[in-house]
């Protein structure tokens, strides 16, 4: 009997981290772990759906994964896993969510399940989300000062903006409905996440804290 939930790649070269995000996701996806880059390349063709990537590995870096991934041509949604703090250069890179460790099991789970659905858009609107993300972690990370002095973080937002403006207008062509209220919902909630307050953090982690298995999230 064939086995047809997603795929997700887990790239972690934590094995202890690893193989805990795998049995966290092992009762809705299939999963396929890489401890290192070399490892994820090995493992990644056209049957993968989402790959959580970590930045900061040994060898074969998640960045440089990343780019041979977009060499390739794969389309798959893509989350990194990282403890780097997000910069400007995230600007640069094709991935679509950005979490920052320490990452507890509900937020992983509800990430995998947003590039899910995300996954079945077309690639405007996957592009609406992936900058939306980029934009909500810099506003978090940045200030107002910062901000509207990059010239790339200007360019992300009118891109952002003409993005918008065009599903506005292929849903007032089309009608409302329940799913174009969904994908707005949703998209606000990508947009507005960070809008008021910075990232919440876990009382009782952080970024030092070893995990179930031992390890530390890093």
């Amino acid at each position: 009997m064939s086995d047809d939930r997603p795929l997700v790649l887990v790239v972690e070269d934590e094995s202890d981290l690893a193989d805990l995000y795998a049995a966290w996701l092992g009762d809705g996806y299939r999963v396929r772990t890489a401890y290192g880059g070399r490892e994820a390349l090995e493992n990644l063709d056209a049957e993968v759906d989402i790959v959580l990537l970590d930045r900061r590995m040994p060898g074969l870096s998640g960045d440089d994964v990343l780019d041979a991934m977009q060499d390739r041509g794969l389309d798959c949604q893509v989350a990194m896993v990282t403890a780097v703090e997000p910069d400007f250069d995230v600007l640069e890179m094709g991935f679509d969510d950005y979490l920052v460790k320490p990452v507890a099991r509900d937020e992983l789970l509800e990430t995998v399940e947003n590039l899910e659905r995300r996954g079945t858009y077309d690639s405007g609107v996957q592009e609406l989300f992936s900058l939306a993300s980029k934009k909500a972690l810099l506003e978090a990370e940045k200030t107002e000062s910062e901000l509207d002095e990059n010239e790339e973080y200007g360019e992300l937002t009118d891109r952002l903006e003409a993005l918008r403006e065009e599903l506005d207008a292929t849903i007032n062509e089309m009608g409302s409905g329940d799913e174009f209220e969904t994908l707005f919902r949703e998209f606000d909630d990508v947009d507005g996440q960070f809008a008021d307050e910075e990232r919440s953090e876990d009382p009782f982690a952080d970024e030092s804290e070893e995990d179930p298995f031992g390890g530390v999230q890093e």
